[in-house]
C-alpha cells in the first residue's frame, strides 16, 4: 500500500524518531510504514490520520487490481 507519511512528516520537519514519539512506535515502525514493507493497524492509522489532520484514505493509497 502506498503512502504519503514521509511527505506529511517532511512537510512538518520531523525526523522518522520524531513521528515515532507522536505515534508511541518505534523508528522502525516509521520507516516500514513510509517504504511500503508494513501496513499499519487500524488504530494505528487512525493515530496518523489523526496527527496530521486528514482522512485516512488522504494518507494510504490503496491501489487495487
Amino acid at each position: 500500500m502506498n503512502n504519503r507519511l514521509r511527505e506529511l512528516r517532511e512537510a512538518r520537519g520531523w525526523s522518522q524518531g520524531q513521528l515515532a514519539e507522536e505515534l508511541e512506535v518505534s523508528r522502525q515502525t516509521v520507516n516500514a510504514l513510509e517504504t511500503g514493507k508494513y501496513d499499519p493497524s487500524l488504530p494505528l492509522a487512525f493515530r496518523i490520520a489523526r496527527l496530521f489532520d486528514s482522512s485516512i484514505e488522504a494518507i494510504f493509497l490503496y491501489e487495487h487490481d
